[in-house]
C-alpha cells in the first residue's frame, strides 16, 4: 500500500473541480457545553451530500480510457453508490451497484438520479461481495471497492487537507470508521501535516469490530451490525486495517442512543443536516468517551443523506 500525502495531493488535484470545498463550520454553544474549541468539516455539503464523491471520483478519474469504457461496479448502502454513480456519469461511463435490500429509501433514490444500475442483495458483508463478483463476471466492470481501493482513500484523505489548512494547529481529530476508507485517508494526511495530532476514529457500538481489531492487534470479522449508522454497517477492510494499525491513536465506541442525540444536536444548534454515521464523532464528545477538555478538535460530518420520513426521534 503507498497511500501517502502525495497520492492524497494528487488525488486533490484531480477532484477538484468536481467537488466542493467544503466549510468549517463552528458553534459557541458546542464549545461551551464540551469545554473545547470544535471546528466540524462539513462534508454533509459535499457533492451527493456525503464524503464519498471524493473517493469514488478520484478511482473513476483515474482509470485509462480503455478500462473505463467497460464500466465501473461496486456494492454500498448508499453515499459510495452515489458518488460511484455521479462520478462514473460525468465521465460518461456505465455504474453498476449491489445494494443492501434495506438501504434508506433516500440513498437508493439518489443512485436512481444519477443513472447507476441497481442490483439488490440481502443485508449483510458476505451477501454483498457475492452479489458484487456476480456483477462483475456479467459486466466486466472495474470493481471500485468503498475503503479498500487506494484511490478511494487517497480522495477521502482530501478532507484532512483542507480541513488542517483552514485550522492548522488541530490537537485531535475525529473520524468515523466502518470500512476504514476516510480514517485511513484522513489519518495518513493529518499525521503527515501535523505529526503531533492525535486521530481518533470512532464506532457504533454495535457494529465495533475496528474497535476490536484495533485493541486486540486482529482482524475481527463481525457478522451482523446493530446500529441505526447505516453507513458504518461494513466491516473494516484488511488493507485498511494495516494503516489504521500505523496511523491511528485510539478506535472508540457510542451507543446509538447517543448517536441521535449528537444528530439532533446538531440539527437543532447548528441547523444542519447530518446523517447518523456522521453525528458519531460528535456522539463521543457527548458521552465523554474522549477527553477534549481546552483542546482544539477537528471533527468530520461525514454526509447527511436521510430520510426524512423516518427521523429516530419521530414518533409514529
Amino acid at each position: 500500500m503507498s497511500l501517502d500525502l502525495a497520492a492524497i495531493r494528487i488525488a486533490h488535484d484531480r477532484i477538484r473541480p468536481h467537488i466542493h470545498r467544503t466549510p468549517v463550520l463552528t458553534s459557541e454553544r458546542l464549545d461551551a457545553a464540551s469545554g473545547a474549541s470544535l471546528f466540524f468539516k462539513c462534508e454533509n455539503f459535499q457533492k451527493v451530500g456525503a464524503f464519498k464523491a471524493r473517493g469514488a471520483t478520484n478511482a473513476v478519474f483515474a482509470l485509462d480510457d480503455e478500462t473505463a469504457r467497460r464500466g465501473v461496479a461496486t456494492h454500498s448502502s448508499g453515499n459510495h453508490a452515489a458518488a460511484l454513480s455521479r462520478a462514473a456519469k460525468l465521465r460518461g461511463i456505465a455504474a453498476h451497484i449491489v445494494m443492501p435490500s434495506n438501504s434508506p429509501k433516500v440513498k437508493v433514490r439518489a443512485v436512481e438520479g444519477y443513472g447507476g444500475r441497481i442490483v439488490f442483495c440481502e443485508p449483510n458483508q458476505r451477501a454483498r461481495e457475492e452479489a458484487c463478483a456476480r456483477v462483475l463476471a456479467e459486466t466486466s466492470a472495474t470493481l471500485i471497492h468503498p475503503f479498500e481501493n487506494e484511490d478511494v482513500m487517497a480522495g477521502q484523505g482530501t478532507i484532512a487537507v483542507e480541513l488542517l489548512e483552514d485550522v492548522p494547529d488541530l490537537d485531535l481529530l475525529l473520524c468515523p470508521v466502518g470500512g476504514g476508507g476516510v480514517l485511513c485517508g484522513t489519518a495518513v494526511a493529518a499525521k503527515t501535516l501535523r505529526p503531533s495530532i492525535k486521530v481518533i476514529a470512532t464506532e457504533p457500538a454495535g457494529a465495533d469490530d475496528a474497535a476490536r481489531s484495533f485493541h486486540e492487534h486482529r482482524l475481527v470479522y463481525q457478522e451482523q451490525k446493530n446500529t441505526i449508522a447505516d453507513g458504518l454497517r461494513t466491516n473494516l477492510g484488511a488493507v485498511n486495517f494495516a494503516l489504521i494499525q500505523r496511523y491511528v491513536d485510539d478506535v472508540i465506541t457510542v451507543s446509538d442512543e447517543a448517536i441521535i442525540a449528537a444528530m439532533r444536536a446538531l440539527w437543532e444548534t447548528m441547523k444542519t443536516i447530518v446523517e447518523p454515521s456522521g453525528a458519531v464523532p460528535y456522539a463521543a464528545i457527548l458521552e465523554e468517551k474522549v477527553d477534549v477538555c481546552g483542546k482544539r478538535a477537528g471533527i468530520i460530518l461525514t454526509g447527511g443523506n436521510v430520510d426524512l420520513d423516518a427521523l429516530p426521534w419521530m414518533k409514529f
